[in-house]
């Protein structure tokens, strides 16, 4: 019974392990998908520390959006994305009502 439970626990880890290896690939190669496929540009970024890089891409007309980690190597991997992407609302002037 202990050994069962053992292989079980080993697969329930292993399983998002490997999904987290699937969404890593070139940069040039995941960018290429998510201008090709998408419709997304680089919309913004920054630097994490001297190891990752974050970026947002995101296309307006499609309201899809990804934010890519991209390591000193050239390995981007996709750290999430999603639909229904809004710009931020403009913030009211002070003292004009409305």
């Amino acid at each position: 019974m202990r050994t069962i439970l053992t292989l079980i626990l080993a697969a329930a880890i292993a399983a998002p392990a490997a999904a987290q290896t699937k969404r890593c690939a070139e940069r040039e190669m995941i960018t290429e998908r998510l201008t090709s496929g998408y419709g997304e540009t680089f919309a913004g970024g920054g630097m994490r520390n001297q190891e990752s890089i974050f970026e947002v891409w995101l296309s307006p007309e499609n309201g899809t959006w990804t934010i890519l980690m991209t390591t000193p190597d050239g390995r981007s991997c996709v750290m999430a994305a999603g639909t229904d992407w809004r710009d931020a609302l403009p913030e009211k002037a002070a003292g004009i009502p409305g």
